[in-house]
């Protein structure tokens, strides 16, 4: 009988290889997705920082402490944040009315929206806190890990800061002697001034102001007409401290058309478009506010306030209830113009001098920076323009804010926005 021989056993695969094969795989996408979810939700969270940095910074520069600040800082804030892209710049930002946005009167205290604050209260917030979340980021890799959709939030407080160096109108303010008292009874600050009170200059055609306040060459003796006038139709002169030394200038009509342009009064080529207005030009004059003391907020007859103007976005109301004469018929700008085209123009920042050092100088330092209210547009050589003042700038409560660099904890300019966290 024939016998065969015995076949070698054969090996049978059980799959074992492919297991950790398997294994290894979920193992490396898990990896995978350390690196890159977790790298995308960090690129997420920085682009949301510097929406939420934009957002607290826009919002601070509108706390100047009256009725309206906290609607304007709300809506600063908002439109400049969702100006931000997240996600690889893929998707917008959105900052949500009366939730993103809140205030404070300490860095580490409670935060409210809006519409929480007291009226009483206002004038207190301080500080303003953009929160910005991103939700529902669904991972790429992390969801064979059973990870779902998720949240990065970013967080940015900001306020109003002394700064080292700001912007300011081509106009200096002279300083005053100290009268013993202001007309509310106050005492007057360390420059002679009194806030709410009307401080006016006569100017005639080629030469210099002559009263409380005269234009002033900030690039002695480079300035002329056209360049003082591109700083008023402008954000002024920046880069200013108080080590800058100015000179004295002449005046010319086109420096008071430009002037104007503030109150929304356009000649020639100008327009809401290349000279932002304020968001009102209602002049305040001896015959429209009679008391001729604090237009800013106080009261005089039935006339309305320069906040409470705004907040209507008022057009200057024409030469004969103005009680002044304009030279040249300007076109005045539309309260549709106003309200979407106007700026904090008005409220502007002019630095102290002493006009009398200019009679034996060419140039004089600036002493501080002030902040002013434009009260009325300018009138033909011969007239008077007035300003009120409005405090010193680096002050606490005064309603001006400008562009600038912030102190490094020793900065004595205007305030200027500063993050704060």
């Amino acid at each position: 009988m024939k016998r065969t021989g015995k076949l070698p056993g054969r090996r049978y695969q059980e799959g074992a290889v492919a297991i950790i094969v398997g294994l290894c795989i979920v193992v490396l996408v898990g990896f995978l997705g350390l690196v890159a979810d977790l790298g995308r939700l960090f690129i997420t969270k920085t682009e949301l920082s510097n929406a939420a940095d934009a957002c607290a910074l826009a919002a601070a520069a509108e706390l100047k402490g009256d009725a309206e600040s906290l609607n304007r800082a709300e809506s600063a804030g908002i439109t400049v944040g969702q100006r931000n892209s997240v996600n690889f710049q893929d998707d917008a930002v959105s900052v949500l009315v009366n939730s993103d946005v809140t205030f404070s009167d300490t860095l580490t205290g409670t935060y409210f929206t809006k519409n929480a604050v007291a009226a009483a209260s206002i004038p207190n917030m301080k500080y303003a806190k953009c929160t910005l979340p991103q939700t529902g980021i669904m991972p790429w890799f992390m969801q064979v890990m059973g990870a779902g959709a998720q949240t990065v939030t970013a967080h940015a407080v900001a306020a109003l800061s002394p700064s080292q160096t700001n912007c300011a109108i081509p106009v200096g303010l002279c300083q005053q002697t100290p009268p013993a008292s202001c007309p509310d009874g106050t005492a007057p600050d360390s420059y002679g001034f009194c806030v709410g009170k009307w401080y006016g200059s006569r100017f005639t055609a080629g030469g210099g102001f002559t009263g409380s306040f005269n234009l002033i060459d900030y690039s002695p003796p480079a300035g002329g007409a056209s360049e003082l006038s591109a700083l008023l139709t402008g954000s002024g002169q920046c880069n200013l401290n108080i080590s800058n030394s100015v000179g004295q200038t002449g005046m010319q009509q086109s420096i008071a058309q430009a002037w104007n342009t503030r109150f929304g009064l356009y000649q020639g080529s100008e327009s809401v478009s290349t000279a932002p207005p304020d968001f009102t030009g209602f002049a305040y004059t001896a015959t429209s506010w009679v008391s001729q003391f604090n237009a800013y907020n106080g009261t005089s007859g039935a006339t309305p306030n320069f906040l409470a103007s705004r907040v209507a976005n008022a057009v200057y109301q024409g030469d004969t209830a103005a009680g002044i004469t304009l030279i040249g018929n300007p076109r005045s700008a539309t309260t549709a113009q106003l309200d979407s085209n106007g700026a904090d123009r008005r409220l502007a920042l002019m630095p102290i001098v002493n006009c009398g050092s200019w009679a034996g100088s060419q140039t004089v330092p600036i002493q501080k920076f002030a902040c002013v209210l434009l009260l009325q547009p300018m009138p033909g050589p011969g007239s008077d323009t007035f300003v009120e003042y409005r405090g010193q700038a680096d002050v606490p409560g005064n309603p001006c804010a400008t562009l600038g660099l912030p102190g490094a904890g020793g900065g004595v300019g205007p305030k200027v926005p500063a993050l704060a966290r």
